[in-house]
């Protein structure tokens, strides 16, 4: 059964950093291009980020470009994204996902094969 299982997510100062993880199961990762996506309540999830499958090729939305990094380790099945210098406007549940395609070139949730449950990022004084 293919599964993603996103943690790392918690309550964090605005300016601190946090690292959330995507692990794997049920299916070879390498195989797959991952994305990270956030949602806020009232709003369309959004993309954040995304890695290729082999990682020589990321992604990122404007809003977090030069704050936010993605990164995979495909001998761990696993994904990261570091998050820094966070904002207030970065406070969502972050989502990864996985597509079966060897570079990123869509944001469109209905292209990604699995999805994680989510965890919560609050950044928050």
């Amino acid at each position: 059964q293919p599964q993603l299982v996103e943690s790392g997510g918690g309550l964090v100062q605005p300016g601190g950093s946090l690292r959330v993880s995507c692990a794997a199961s049920g299916f070879n990762l390498d195989g797959y291009t991952i994305g990270w996506f956030r949602q806020v309540p009232g709003k369309e999830r959004e993309g954040v980020s995304c890695i290729s499958r082999r990682g020589g090729t990321t992604l990122y939305a404007d809003s977090v470009k030069g704050r936010f990094t993605i990164s995979r380790d495909n001998a761990k099945s696993t994904v990261y994204l570091q998050m820094n210098s966070l904002k207030p406007e970065d406070t969502a549940v972050y989502y990864c996902a996985a597509r079966s395609s060897y570079y990123c070139t869509t944001w469109a949730r209905s292209e990604y094969d699995y999805w994680g449950q989510g965890t919560q990022v609050t950044v928050s004084s």
